[in-house]
């Protein structure tokens, strides 16, 4: 019990300090804009049939330009949606007119109307998050949503952030599942070599 009390206290830790480096970063329109470009320019998101992405909240990257270049090639786009339940569940959208979004329970945008998607019907995951390693670890913000949803999907896992939210390493437990691939402002990090390549292919 202590060690799961020292683990919980230490990334509330993290937390806090990752969120005020997060909210302290400048140019944040175009640090998301060269962000989404570089995974919009990758293979294995122009292999994709389908993509799940966060809309985001509060100081994340801002993957709206990423969701309009994958809408723009065709495309199908799920984005989470947070149930009165407080669990997560997924809708497909055709487009990102205001007008086509309402407040979730949590704060965050999802569609006026909902059309689900079940996990795994997609084959690449963009997570939100606060802080990553190299070896691919993120720490959310403490729900447990994309903990559990990257246990469900298939096909390739990625989060954007920016390079700012580096950590040298993070906690984590067992049942934490990394990331397959970090896109920053400055660099595409793989949790393995060839990790890329293989998922692409995995696509055809």
């Amino acid at each position: 019990m202590v060690k799961t009390d020292h683990l919980a206290d230490l990334k509330q830790t993290l937390r806090r300090r990752a969120s005020a480096r997060r909210n302290a970063i400048d140019n944040h329109a175009e640090r998301s804009a060269v962000i989404c470009a570089r995974l919009a320019a990758l293979p294995i998101f122009q292999a994709a049939a389908a993509i799940h992405c966060y809309l985001p909240i509060r100081s994340e990257v801002d993957t709206r330009f990423l969701i309009d270049a994958a809408l723009a090639a065709g495309k199908a786009v799920a984005v989470p949606v947070v149930g009165d339940d407080h669990h997560l569940h997924h809708s497909w959208i055709d487009r990102l007119d205001a007008g086509a979004f309402v407040l979730g329970p949590l704060g965050t945008l999802q569609p006026r109307e909902v059309r689900p998607a079940a996990p795994g019907s997609w084959d690449l995951t963009v997570a939100p998050l606060l802080a990553f390693d190299r070896a691919g670890y993120r720490l959310g913000y403490g729900k447990g949503h994309y903990d559990r949803l990257l246990t469900q999907v298939r096909g390739i896992t990625l989060g954007v952030a920016f390079a700012s939210q580096e950590e040298p390493c993070l906690p984590h437990e067992p049942h934490d599942v990394p990331l397959d691939i970090i896109v920053t402002e400055h660099e595409i990090i793989q949790r393995r070599a060839g990790v890329a390549t293989a998922l692409r292919d995995s696509l055809r």
